[in-house]
């Protein structure tokens, strides 16, 4: 989980920091009510909190430049693909993100709910 928050975060400019170093301002992650650690936003953000609602339209957008390739282009292996690195960088960890995702890639929730037992399962 703390990993996953990690990527979201370094993909904001944002950094991870223990819950003893945490100060106003920054971000809890929490995981069943257990206090993980804080997201501290970039330094030069000018509203102290991390808008964690652009975090993924910028992983995507991220992964669709690493491959090359538009979206809306994509086969289906290659929106597998996609699943499998917004997994990898926590995209998933991000409310209604299923939701998102399939809606950028043009497929069902079902559709990248299946993409994602794919890649946990392999």
């Amino acid at each position: 989980m703390l990993a996953a928050a990690t990527a979201v975060a370094e993909a904001l400019g944002g950094t991870v920091v223990p819950v003893a170093e945490m100060v106003e301002g920054d971000v809890p992650v929490a995981c069943d009510g257990e206090l993980l650690a804080g997201v501290r936003p970039p330094a030069n953000r000018i509203d102290a909190h991390l808008d964690l609602h652009d975090a993924l339209p910028t992983l995507i957008a991220e992964v669709e430049a690493e491959l090359g390739l538009p979206r809306a282009e994509m086969d289906r292996a290659q929106k597998q693909e996609v699943v499998s690195l917004l997994n990898e960088r926590g995209a998933f960890t991000l409310r209604k993100s299923v939701e998102d995702v399939a809606e950028a890639l043009g497929v069902s929730r079902f559709t990248v709910y299946n993409y994602l037992e794919r890649v946990e399962g392999a």
